[in-house]
């Protein structure tokens, strides 16, 4: 599909938020939930995957124009703008920048064995962010025959790992899981020793780096470079091991490195400054003390933009999630066209840069506009368009009192004939991968609705006219629901003391 003009993309965008809606609420209803309809479900998503949103990459254009809808829907709800400054919006910066190779170093030391790997000859940055700063974290060793069971109980949080596994010609499968595991222990940096010979090594680099982009976050993806052995070898010393040691162990060791640092020294040329945008709003509870409560409902409103290439190179992200956006501004029209407001308040609100990492609720979180204690649950809604008639996933249910009370919920609706069931691909580590994991992270206890992945997930093809608006909004209601209960119940929910080790405390 041919790229639309400046001037096309303003006309259709304004045509798109003034589209009547076929069930707009003219008055207060007995109750909210009489207000969602299949109909409305359908029309909105058609606005939001709408080519004159562009795929709402982050950032970009039609992000800006989605973040505007979906305020002006909050606005029609009746809610109040809980952004910053008053208004609907909550934004964080975005740097384009490009690491000058030549001028960037590691510097790795240990007591007074001090060693500079350059970023042109001796290192490569698999993935994620690189600390703009020193780092001052504990570096520790992790070796010998380590497997996937055992990094699950290693204190790896805000430290350096160094990691000397045996992995032959290529990266076996065993260290892959391994290398993906200590990952998910958030760790500050992965430094993974390469087996291959210097020249083989210095072969692999690139001769420029690519462009990256920089958040007004926390670095929450860890970096992950690789170096030669001899870069390590003074780190390992120092441990009193080698690596011919390491990769030939029967045993797994894992061990603190004394006196050792490691500094990111780099340079950086910036190549282009932008911004994001998450869009807030707020109904306020009708009790006088747990009006200062909030239930939250959230989604993210981005997707992954123009995917070159292709004849239709517009990704609309019909299911994902102009669906769980859809949700969220349908569960705000409903609550705001209620006879009774509930007794806590709720928050509404669609975030950006999910699919870059996260970004936009991890934002929210680090600069939260209501206290983050005082948030008792967040409703996630991510890809609820799809897929099975009558059956939800529900994941993290069986983390908190939450599951209890949807299950509660559930069957006192059976009108609804939706039926929660818990997280059906454990494989794809779907609980870290939508914005409720952050809130998780943070304490708060989750629901995560998840109607699964189809053959047209992250590609152009996830279009409106797949969407099953009828079965969204039976989905839709039990969110309703769930919130409601939540909302007016008296106790906090709680955690699950084993999941809130693991998840908040990081523990095993």
């Amino acid at each position: 599909m041919p790229f639309l003009s400046s001037i096309t993309l303003r006309r259709l965008a304004l045509i798109a938020s003034l589209l009547p809606l076929p069930a707009l609420l003219s008055g207060q209803s007995a109750h909210g939930s009489a207000t969602i309809t299949a109909q409305d479900i359908a029309q909105r998503i058609r606005i939001i995957s709408d080519d004159s949103m562009m795929g709402r990459d982050t950032p970009s254009r039609g992000l800006d124009l989605t973040a505007q809808f979906v305020a002006q829907e909050f606005k029609k709800a009746g809610l109040k703008p809980a952004g910053e400054g008053g208004t609907w919006y909550q934004r964080y910066r975005i740097q384009r920048r490009q690491l000058d190779l030549s001028a960037s170093k590691l510097v790795l030391q240990a007591g007074a064995n001090r060693t500079e790997a350059p970023f042109s000859s001796s290192v490569r940055h698999v993935t994620g962010q690189l600390p703009e700063q020193p780092v001052a974290a504990r570096v520790v060793l992790l070796g010998g025959r380590a497997t996937e069971e055992q990094v699950l109980g290693l204190p790896c949080r805000d430290r350096v790992v160094v990691v000397v596994l045996e992995h032959a010609t290529a990266v076996s499968q065993t260290a892959n899981l391994v290398l993906r595991r200590l990952y998910e222990r958030s760790p500050t940096a992965l430094l993974w020793a390469s087996m291959d010979a210097p020249a083989e090594f210095a072969s692999r680099l690139p001769k420029k780096a690519p462009e990256r982009l920089v958040i007004g976050i926390p670095n929450e993806r860890p970096a992950v470079l690789e170096l030669p052995e001899a870069a390590l070898a003074g780190l390992l010393a120092a441990a009193g091991r080698t690596a011919a040691e390491l990769r030939s162990s029967q045993e797994q060791v894992f061990q603190e490195i004394p006196d050792a640092t490691v500094t990111f020294d780099l340079k950086d040329v910036v190549l282009s400054a932008d911004s994001a945008p998450n869009t807030i709003g707020m109904l306020v509870g009708s009790d006088p003390v747990l009006k200062n409560q909030y239930v939250m409902f959230s989604a993210h409103m981005d997707h992954l933009g123009i995917l070159r290439g292709q004849p239709d190179s517009i990704a609309n992200g019909a299911d994902d999630n102009a669906s769980g956006t859809t949700g969220v501004i349908t569960l705000a029209r409903a609550f705001g066209s209620a006879a009774k407001r509930p007794r806590r308040s709720l928050l509404f609100m669609t975030v950006s840069g999910e699919e870059k990492g996260l970004w936009g609720s991890r934002y929210f979180l680090d600069h939260p506009t209501v206290p983050v204690d005082s948030i008792v649950a967040d409703l996630n809604t991510d890809m609820i368009g799809r897929n099975w008639r009558d059956t939800i996933a529900v994941i993290g249910k069986e983390n908190s009192d939450l599951g209890t009370t949807l299950a509660r919920v559930a069957a006192a609706h059976p009108e609804l004939h939706m039926t929660p069931v818990p997280d059906q691909w454990p494989s794809e580590l779907l609980f870290y991968r939508s914005d409720h994991y952050n809130f998780a992270r943070e304490g708060v206890p989750i629901l995560f609705f998840f109607n699964g992945l189809h053959e047209d997930y992250h590609k152009v093809t996830d279009s409106a006219d797949k969407i099953d608006a009828e079965k969204e909004s039976r989905i839709v209601k039990l969110v309703y629901y769930v919130g409601e209960a939540v909302a007016n119940t008296t106790a906090r929910p709680q955690w699950n003391p084993e999941s809130y080790r693991h998840i908040v405390q990081g523990e095993r």
